[in-house]
């Protein structure tokens, strides 16, 4: 699985042009599942999200997870993060999981994230065509990726 970790003052998912989920201080995440990814990348993930310590303390230093701040998190599924771009102009997905994987997987991430954090875990809608909106405060913009724990 891959995240991109969004630190936002506020970021909102609409759907249709309608507002679908929205949070103040707190992550933006998008979430990408890969195929051959794991209840135990789930896990690991949801953990490390919980304790990343990227907000300001008292000193400005990044020293705070979103635990410590009492801020939420809004989950958005994106598979396009997978992309391979090696070859030609045209992005390949082949490494994106199907449905069957990446929906329970998904959700599992969320479900996980709420056991981790006081806050909300908002969500997007998987397969939507979402518009997301945020501010990145700061910014600061972290990668994970599960393949890479070891």
């Amino acid at each position: 699985m891959r995240l991109v970790i969004q630190r936002v003052s506020e970021a909102s998912v609409s759907i249709g042009g309608e507002l679908h989920s929205s949070i103040n201080k707190g992550l933006l995440v998008l979430v990408g599942v890969e195929c051959g990814d794991t209840e135990a990348d789930v896990e690991w993930l949801a953990a490390k999200t919980a304790a990343l310590r990227i907000f300001p303390d008292e000193a400005g230093v990044m020293n705070r997870s979103v635990v410590d701040v009492h801020g939420d998190v809004l989950a958005v599924s994106q598979f396009t993060l997978l992309a391979s771009t090696r070859k030609g102009n045209r992005p390949s997905y082949l490494r994106s999981a199907g449905h069957e994987l990446a929906v329970p997987l998904y959700e599992a991430y969320c479900k996980s994230l709420r056991g981790h954090i006081d806050g909300q875990v908002a969500t997007g809608v998987f397969g939507a065509d979402m518009q997301v909106q945020l501010i990145n405060d700061g910014p600061v913009t972290i990668i994970i990726d599960s393949k890479l724990k070891e």
